[in-house]
């Protein structure tokens, strides 16, 4: 699930040192220029291959400024190089401008209220394995399903899970529900008591899925319940139930 997490929007502080003295009115105005879509190319000591690509900058703000550092809040797309925003920044203003310091305060639904020390962790396993405490441990462990907060769901009668379990796509007769997505989007298939059945691509849109009584709506591409947690009834010449 993890991977679908980190796919999301990512949340950043990030301190932007500036070359030389500057007008904060005008770079101000050069910053506000960067929400939006913008281009980039990562930088030489990147992961990734420095291919020009475009990448959404969702909000972009000037949180305060002394001397040359200049605090920013960016809200951006994932993929999107902070230390290539200073450097853009530096280039159209002319100023000059490098990141000094970042942090990231929020991935998807994730923030800084959600995290703990691996101090806090330790303790906790201990009072687990040791005085059969699960209270602390149980305060840390989110359920797999808050990840999913964001991606649009469908959701299936018990009569479907075990299909989608062996690998099957989603056909319409398991359909018992679903909120709005496009054709092409990443949805969630969750049974009726909102447990994570499987993540993949709608074929088809909402709409269109409100309107049909047969065929597939959903790819599975990755798995996360169990198989056999649900009844096989699948196998038993009902394989139209998903």
């Amino acid at each position: 699930m993890m991977h679908y997490v980190s796919e999301s929007t990512k949340e950043y502080e990030c301190v932007m040192q500036v070359h030389s003295d500057f007008d904060q009115e005008k770079l101000k105005s050069v910053i506000s220029k960067f929400k939006g879509k913008i281009y980039q190319r990562p930088p030489v000591r990147s992961s990734v291959s420095r291919r020009l690509r475009t990448r959404k900058i969702f909000e972009i703000e000037v949180q305060e400024i002394e001397g040359k550092m200049v605090l920013m809040r960016i809200v951006s797309e994932h993929g999107t190089y902070m230390r290539k925003i200073c450097h853009d920044v530096g280039l159209m203003s002319g100023y000059g401008a490098h990141m000094r310091e970042l942090r990231r305060t929020r991935t998807g639904i994730f923030d800084e209220r959600n995290l703990v020390t691996m101090h806090e962790v330790s303790e906790a396993v201990y009072m687990w394995k040791n005085c059969k405490d699960e209270t602390y441990l149980r305060g840390m462990v989110m359920p797999m399903e808050i990840a999913t907060c964001g991606i649009p769901k469908i959701m299936v009668d018990d009569n479907a899970v075990n299909a989608i379990a062996y690998g099957a796509k989603l056909t319409a007769p398991g359909v018992v529900g679903f909120q709005e997505f496009k054709k092409d989007d990443l949805v969630c298939v969750i049974t009726t008591k909102g447990e994570l059945v499987s993540v993949g691509k709608a074929l088809v849109d909402y709409r269109r899925l409100a309107k049909v009584d047969k065929g597939e709506v959903a790819t599975t591409d990755r798995v996360f319940i169990d198989r056999d947690v649900y009844p096989r009834k699948w196998g038993e010449g009902n394989r139209s139930s998903a």
